[in-house]
This record gives structure tokens, C-alpha cells and sequence, in this order.
């Protein structure tokens, strides 16, 4: 599987497009249809997977699934805050129509494709915050970065989830590379003392 990161206008957030057999997934939605379109080429995109309802990661979501005739999926906790501008830190942006998503749950697995993916979720940041792993790579949005975790005063935050979120990523996720929401991808081996360090932290 080729992962392709894209930056978006958005607080920079991150826009993966993962393909493999002339297909491919988008995960996360900051980026326009015209930057991902670049990207997407002659696969056939199969599906937009969104880690959480923040506006920088899902504001381009229903004019992507549009264009590329694609489901989007989610956890169903998303839906209170992309109704919610207030929550979502969006200003005037909303979604209220979710007939073109599938809500998705933690420990589910299903396939788009060629494309095996595991669901975890992942709370702390947000009440909504999903980890996709797909083949080696987990797409952990906010939840864990390159040298750092996401932020927990935000609406639905928790720093007690946050630290559950962290030992599940930990202990739980086979993954060899971390994609995430913001700033470089990762690795393993990287995040081994990133984690030990925020775990540490968060215990105190």
C-alpha cells in the first residue's frame, strides 16, 4: 500500500490518500477535491474515512464523497458535532444530511476493496476520535503525533480517555507506521518513547 500525505489550508491538518491496486482510500477530509483529485488520479476511490469531527478534518467531507461517489465513514458520535458548529470550532460550518455515512464502531473490521481496515476507537481528544489501521499504517488523527498527543480541553476531551486511548495504541495496535492528523508520519520505533513519555505524563 502507497500512502500519500497531503497538507491542508486547514490548522495544516492532514489528508492521507492510501492506494493499492488502482484503488484507494481518503481518510480525512481538510483537503479540497481539487489538492486530493491530484492525488487520486485513475483509482477509484472507494470510500472517506474521517478520525474525528473537528472542522479542519472534515470540512471538504460532503463535497469529497460527491465527487468521488464515495460512502463516508465514522463513528456515530460524530454526528453531534458536525450538527454543531460551536463544537466542532468550524464557525458557520455544519453537516445535518448523514444519509451517505456509515457509522463504524470500535474493534470492527471491514473490507472496501482490496482494503482491510480495523477500527479502534480512540477518545480523549474527542468523544468521536477513531484509529484506522490499514495493512502496517495506523491513521490516528489527533489523538497521537510524530513527537506528541492531542490536545484534551477541547469539547469532549478527556485526559483520563486520553491515557486508555494511548495504552490501546501501545499495547493493542500492530502498526509499523503512524499517519497522523497533523504534521510527519511516524514510525514504530518512534513513537515507543513518545508514548512511554505521555503515558508517564498523563498518570501523574
Amino acid at each position: 500500500m502507497q500512502t500519500q500525505q497531503i497538507i491542508s489550508n486547514l490548522l495544516d491538518s492532514n489528508t492521507y490518500i492510501a492506494q493499492k491496486n488502482l484503488q484507494c482510500l481518503i481518510i480525512d477530509a481538510g483537503a479540497s477535491c481539487d489538492q486530493i483529485e491530484k492525488y487520486v488520479g485513475g483509482n477509484k476511490v472507494l470510500g472517506l474515512l474521517l478520525t474525528h469531527g473537528h472542522y479542519d478534518h472534515c470540512f471538504h467531507a460532503k463535497e469529497i464523497a460527491k465527487k468521488f461517489g464515495c460512502k463516508i465513514y465514522a463513528s456515530k458520535k460524530i454526528v453531534e458535532m458536525l450538527k454543531d458548529a460551536a463544537k466542532n470550532y468550524g464557525e458557520n460550518f455544519v453537516i445535518d444530511d448523514f444519509s451517505n455515512f456509515v457509522f463504524i464502531d470500535d474493534q470492527q473490521s471491514f473490507s472496501l476493496g482490496d482494503f482491510q481496515i480495523s477500527v479502534y476507537s480512540l477518545p480523549g481528544h474527542s468523544q468521536c476520535s477513531l484509529g484506522f489501521l490499514i495493512d502496517d499504517v495506523l491513521f490516528s488523527g489527533d489523538v497521537l503525533f510524530k513527537q506528541g498527543v492531542g490536545r484534551t480541553d477541547l469539547y469532549g476531551g478527556d485526559k483520563k480517555q486520553m491515557l486508555q486511548s494511548l495504552i490501546k495504541i501501545q499495547n493493542d495496535i500492530s502498526f509499523a507506521t503512524l499517519a497522523s492528523g497533523h504534521g510527519q508520519i511516524s514510525t514504530r520505533d518512534e513513537q515507543k518513547r513518545n508514548l512511554s513519555l505521555f503515558i508517564r505524563f498523563l498518570l501523574r
